[in-house]
Order: C-alpha cells, then structure tokens, then sequence
C-alpha cells in the first residue's frame, strides 16, 4: 500500500523555561509512559550523547503495539527530533522545539509528519480531519506531560494548550 503524508502542527504552554523545560522533556526514562497516564514500557538506548533509540510497547485490544524511533537531541536550539525507525507509524517524523513565553514558561511548537498506509489516497478534507484529530491528541498528551513537568519542577500552574 502506499504511503500518504497527514501534516499536522500545534502548540502547548509548558510550566518553565525553555531550558528546564528542555532537560525535563529530554530526560529519557523507562518510566516516562506512566507520566502521561499511558499503560506500557519504554526501553531508552542511548547511541551518543546526543541520539537515541526509544522502543515503546503499549498495550492494544488482545496484543501490544511496539514502536521505536530514533531520537536527535540540538539543546543549543533547544530541539528535537523524533523519528519512527520501526512500527506502525514507520518514517513519520516530529519536531519540538521550545521557545520562551513570558516570565518562567515556554511553548513546545510540535509540528508533525505522520505517514500512513493506505489502500486510497485521502482526500484533502479527510487530510485535514486527520490532521485536527492527531493534533487534538498529541496536544492532549503534553498537556499531561506539563502537568507532570509543573509536579516534578514546582511550578504554580499550567494553562491550557493553543493551537
């Protein structure tokens, strides 16, 4: 089947600076499932000190969904990369990239490449569908992990995510 492009991009206020916010999130653990409330494993193989590989096996209807992308750290821009190598979502791709707002915060501006196998080509609209509802849920996802990251950094408060 061939591959079709779902493009997609949102942002989420994060509790702390983009420097803290960068080694919080960049901080790779086999635990980090359970941060967002999601069942399952992670295992992190650290390559060098700036690439890695994250295997995550969660759990799905009767089996297990195991993924695992390689992941490029740039803290001087206080970015990265994430790519799937293996798994369902085989060559998508993701960019996060942390930017200051306002006293003590930051933004993650995510913008998203996920390819899907398909018997037919979506049609834009369907793209756009696509597009909202991955959008939708990865946004709800770090908004979790900013919840999280406010725990774990003691930060007063988290505000809702824009996009």
């Amino acid at each position: 089947m061939p591959l079709y492009s779902i493009p997609y991009r949102f942002s989420v206020r994060l509790p702390a600076p983009p420097d803290a916010a960068f080694r919080w999130a960049t901080d790779f653990r086999s635990d980090d499932l359970s941060l967002s409330g999601r069942a399952g494993t992670r295992k992190v193989e650290w390559l060098t000190p700036d690439a890695l590989l994250l295997t995550d096996t969660i759990p799905k209807g009767r089996g297990t969904d195991s993924k695992t992308r390689l992941v490029r750290l740039y803290p001087k821009r206080f970015a990265w990369t994430n790519t799937h190598v293996r798994g369902s979502s085989l060559h998508s791709q993701f960019l996060y990239e942390l930017t200051p707002s306002g006293r003590g915060a930051s933004r993650l501006e995510f913008t998203g490449l996920q390819l899907l196998r398909l018997a037919r080509g979506p049609s834009p609209r369907a793209t756009a569908t696509l597009g909202r509802a991955l959008a939708r849920e990865d946004a709800a996802l770090w908004r979790a992990l900013a919840r999280a990251m406010a725990r774990d950094l003691g930060a007063r408060r988290v505000r809702r995510a824009s996009r």
